[in-house]
């Protein structure tokens, strides 16, 4: 609650909150603390993490989150993301894609936390989703996750080319010229959560935000490259 409060005061543009833990546990979305968190965040709230039903995110959107995250059961139950396209709108519906490099080189979707290989291709499977209704995709490259050594930057050149809904670019930011990168690769959002969180070598919390000058540099520097 004291970060939202944090980011708040930041006037961060939305605020992803990912259970990634709970696909794996077969956990549910906790309505206990997503109403809290809900209802202390002033910007527009995601939240991925152990849905299943269209029920689940019914009740996700009652609490006042905005938009819906789903990885885990996109993938097991792809018909969820029709049927949530056509009961909430696709606006309220991101699809979250994990991919992983495999052991001979190539790039598959993962599930469960990326513990589990779909042996899907992630190109193929975006425009599967697209298709089916999904308003975003949240594309996460596990394998930088938390690095801070940049976005997959390849990844996300295969993926919006293929598709024309939009796609946040998530996993190894370290620096605004990162986001900045992620943009001309054709990204229309950089989602971003170690470097908002941490500082220095020795990596110590430091809870912190991009000022509006700052942003606006990135995304003229994104808006000149294109």
């Amino acid at each position: 609650m004291n970060i939202v409060r944090i980011f708040n005061d930041r006037e961060v543009d939305e605020l992803i909150v990912l259970d990634i833990t709970a696909a794996s546990r077969g956990q549910r979305p906790k309505p206990d603390v997503l109403s809290d968190l809900a209802s202390e965040c002033f910007m527009p709230l995601c939240y991925g993490g152990g849905i299943r039903t269209t029920a689940d995110m019914h009740e996700l959107f009652t609490l006042g989150v905005e938009k819906v995250a789903v990885t885990t059961q996109a993938a097991i139950q792809p018909a969820i993301v029709d049927e949530a396209a056509r009961t909430f709108g696709s606006q309220s519906i991101v699809v979250g894609i994990d991919v992983k490099k495999t052991f001979f080189g190539g790039k598959r979707v993962f599930t469960h936390g990326g513990k589990k290989a779909t042996g899907f291709e992630p190109v193929a499977y975006a425009k599967e989703m697209e298709s089916r209704g999904a308003g975003e995709i949240l594309l996460n490259a596990i394998d930088r996750d938390g690095t801070m050594a940049g976005y997959d930057l390849d990844l996300i050149r295969s993926v919006t080319s293929a598709i024309s809904i939009p796609v946040i670019a998530c996993g190894g930011a370290g620096s605004l010229d990162n986001i900045s990168s992620a943009l001309q690769a054709g990204a229309s959002a950089a989602a971003a959560g170690s470097l908002f969180s941490f500082a220095g070598s020795n990596r110590a919390v430091l809870i912190s935000y991009p000022d509006r000058a700052e942003i606006d540099t990135v995304l003229n520097k994104s808006i000149a490259a294109s």
